[in-house]
């Protein structure tokens, strides 16, 4: 869990020791733990009431057996299948637990569904056995339409199933007074964990939102908590700064983003591959404001040092035992020649408690850095509203607007003219997820560092609006912004909507792309047609030189002069 003594020289660096200096100076450290909310903003709006996370730990200790008796619960009730219903904060920390952990044995699978594409809806939808499903309805608000949709499609779905037991297959995670209480105990949900509601959704993954899941899971969820405890402690020490791990992490990430670095790119171990999906949302969401930000970059293909430009800063997630050997070289490489590397060990996959804790701590520490609020996210509401009079529009006139049409090839072009040193591109895809559809997707972000040598992030919508959007619109306007949205068919109603789940999906990313134009931000939208994957794949070719112009008349040059040497 600590920072590595042979990998910290980059907290010596002079700026880092001053930002240091000041956090001591102006106790930083103790004023966060008596939340005192003038370290971020003189107004206590969305500060003060933004801070359980700081003791919901408690909280968790306190309900851990519960937790366990509710867990076996569910085994004895042979649950097979578990679907989580949520977004961005209920959804991003299960998947990361469910994605490194797994389902122990005897514990029934997760699935986490935090999609509007249809595709993706009918993916999970035949993947379960209905009857012996359990489904997590998790908002924080209680309301998100994404999570309201995909509960009326399954609500339905069970009372359309032999041997369903209604409500007794739902529970609720949500805070109190919430209109998911109110619906919990009008359907006779079988359980409802209310949450402390000083929490924001992205801070939440040591409450019962990931919690339950945890426990569903079969986790060992006192060693997890232990693990988040134990980071929690080590993050109260006010002195020395460099030594209190979650300031430290915060101190380098805010000062190298104002020095210019401000691409907080992750390196995983694999097993730690999808920790980058829930840090994505609470640097994005939490710093990506007021024209400044870190731009968290995970996921990306590893280059050679020469790909990468001087905006970026690396922090290098190491798990103990896993296959690390070619990581452990990038890294190295990386430093010599003159990139920022943090490291940070873990010595078995519970140290992610600790690692959820830590980054908590030094994200609100960077807010501080940066002169930001960390707590709030004030354009998340505007894809909303737009998504919303996208809806009105297709109600009322029967049809979604019209975007102009251009071809893929060409709107990528036309995006990619704007690149420039310290830009980024976003990739926002609209589609359902499959090993062919990551692979396209990682070569096409290869393919642009390569060529333009611009950081990459990939997110799939509609999730990304409740991760990365409050960055896209509202931090530096540095990105580039790429809308890749499929056909949507076969679709799947929404009950009791006029609106089905692929006019909802393809509402969210109109809306979306209106928002990034009224903060002029470089977007296009490409249609992806009847093959999604091969339409990327044709960008990818795209981007991709040849020495003579293609590959595929080189290999028929070779094979003729084979041939005649045979002769």
């Amino acid at each position: 869990m600590p920072i590595r003594p042979n990998a910290s020289q980059i907290l010596d660096n002079d700026s880092i020791r001053r930002t240091l200096d000041d956090l001591a100076n102006s106790h930083a450290i103790e004023r966060m733990w008596t939340r005192d909310h003038t370290l971020w903003k003189p107004d206590p709006t969305e500060i003060e009431n933004r801070l359980g996370w700081l003791t919901v730990l408690d909280h968790m200790q306190d309900g851990l057996a519960d937790l366990r008796t509710f867990a076996q619960a569910s085994r004895e009730a042979s649950t097979t299948d578990v679907v989580l219903l949520g977004m961005g904060g209920s959804s991003l920390g299960p998947e990361v637990l469910r994605c490194t952990f797994g389902s122990s044995k005897g514990s029934p699978r997760l699935w986490v569904l935090d999609s509007t594409v249809p595709g993706w809806v009918r993916h999970v939808t035949n993947s379960i056995q209905p009857a012996r499903t359990l489904f997590l309805v998790a908002s924080k608000s209680g309301g998100t339409i994404e999570v309201m949709s995909l509960f009326a499609h399954f609500w339905d779905l069970i009372h359309r199933t032999k041997g369903n037991r209604g409500g007794a297959q739902f529970v609720a995670i949500t805070d109190p007074g919430t209109g998911l209480e109110q619906l919990a105990r009008e359907r006779g949900f079988w359980r409802t964990f209310i949450n402390p509601p000083d929490i924001g959704g992205r801070y939440s993954v040591l409450s019962y939102f990931g919690f339950v899941p945890a426990a569903l899971l079969g986790l060992d969820v006192g060693k997890l908590l232990a693990r988040a405890l134990a980071m929690r402690e080590a993050c109260r020490k006010p002195s020395p700064v460099k030594r209190n791990p979650g300031a430290a992490l915060g101190a380098m990430m805010g000062t190298m983003a104002r020095t210019g670095r401000d691409k907080v790119t992750l390196i995983t171990s694999p097993a730690l591959n999808s920790f980058g999906l829930w840090v994505e949302q609470l640097l994005a969401e939490s710093t990506g404001k007021e024209g400044t930000g870190l731009v968290p970059v995970a996921g990306e293909p590893l280059a050679a040092p020469k790909a990468y430009g001087t905006d970026r800063v690396f922090v290098y997630l190491r798990l103990k035992g896993d296959r690390n050997t070619s990581l452990d070289r990038s890294a190295t490489a990386l430093q010599r020649a003159g990139h920022p590397v943090l490291r940070l060990d873990l010595a078995d996959r519970y140290d992610l408690g600790g690692e959820f804790f830590r980054w908590e701590f030094a994200t609100a520490i960077a807010g501080h850095t940066l002169g930001i609020h960390p707590f709030d996210q004030p354009n998340v509401q505007e894809s909303k509203d737009n998504t919303g009079r996208v809806l009105k529009e297709v109600e009322t006139q029967g049809n979604l607007p019209s975007l102009p049409a251009v071809s893929p090839k060409q709107a990528l072009a036309q995006l990619l003219e704007q690149a420039a040193p310290n830009r980024y591109l976003s990739i926002l895809a609209y589609t359902t997820p499959s090993p062919q559809m990551e692979a396209a997707l990682r070569a096409l972000r290869k393919a642009v560092m390569l060529r333009h040598h611009l950081a990459t992030t990939a997110g799939y919508g509609p999730r990304y609006l409740h991760s990365t959007g409050q960055l896209h619109k509202g931090g530096p306007n540095s990105g580039l912004f790429l809308e890749l949205v499929d056909t949507m068919k076969p679709d799947v109603p929404v009950p009791g909507k006029f609106y089905t789940f692929g006019t909802l999906a393809q509402a969210q990313a109109i809306g979306d792309l209106q928002s990034l134009h009224m903060h002029q931000r470089p977007a296009s939208h490409i249609a992806l047609g009847r093959n999604p994957v091969g339409t990327i794949r044709s960008l990818v070719a795209l981007l991709t030189p040849t020495k003579t112009g293609s590959s595929k008349p080189v290999a028929k040059k070779r094979a003729a002069l084979k041939h005649r040497a045979h002769r």
